[in-house]
C-alpha cells in the first residue's frame, strides 16, 4: 500500500514489526491516563475487534492474553486509534479497576525525581491488593 494511503487513507492497515505485534497503549477513555503499554499481534486485534474487549499478546509467555482474565480488571474498548504509520495502536478503554498487576490503577506509578538521573518518586497509591487478586490455585 502506497504510503500517502497508508498516512491519509480510510483504509485500516495496521503495520506489525518483523515478530508480527504492533505495539497497544490502553488509555482510561474517560480520564485520558495513560493505563498501560502492551503488545497485539494480528489475532490478538481480530479478537479485542470482534469482543470489543481488550486481548493482547505476552512476550513472555508467547500466547494471548485477555486484559482481566485472572485479576478481572478488564478492558472493555471504546475506540481504537491508530497513528500516521499505523505502526502503534491506542485503545482508548472503559475500566472498573486497577489496571496495573502490582495493585496501582496505572502501570505508570513512579516518575523520575526532579533533580536526579536515576532516582524514582511514587506518584499514585495502590488502588487494589495484587495479593489477594492474583492468588495461587
Amino acid at each position: 500500500m502506497e504510503s500517502k494511503q497508508i498516512e491519509e487513507g480510510l483504509q485500516f492497515a495496521p503495520k506489525f514489526n518483523a515478530e508480527g505485534l504492533i505495539p497497544a497503549i490502553a488509555q482510561d477513555a474517560d480520564s485520558g491516563q495513560v493505563l498501560m503499554v502492551a503488545y497485539m499481534n494480528r489475532e490478538a486485534l481480530d479478537r479485542t475487534i470482534a469482543t470489543g474487549r481488550a486481548t493482547y499478546y505476552s512476550r513472555s509467555r508467547r500466547k494471548l492474553w485477555k486484559k482481566g482474565e485472572q485479576s478481572g480488571h478488564v478492558q472493555q474498548v471504546r475506540q481504537i486509534l491508530v497513528d500516521c504509520d499505523q505502526d502503534c495502536l491506542i485503545l482508548k478503554v472503559a475500566v472498573d479497576a486497577g489496571q496495573c498487576h502490582v495493585g496501582y490503577q496505572s502501570c505508570f506509578y513512579r516518575a523520575l525525581k526532579p533533580g536526579s538521573d536515576k532516582e524514582l518518586e511514587l506518584i499514585a497509591q495502590k488502588v487494589y491488593d495484587p495479593e489477594a487478586t492474583y492468588k495461587k490455585a
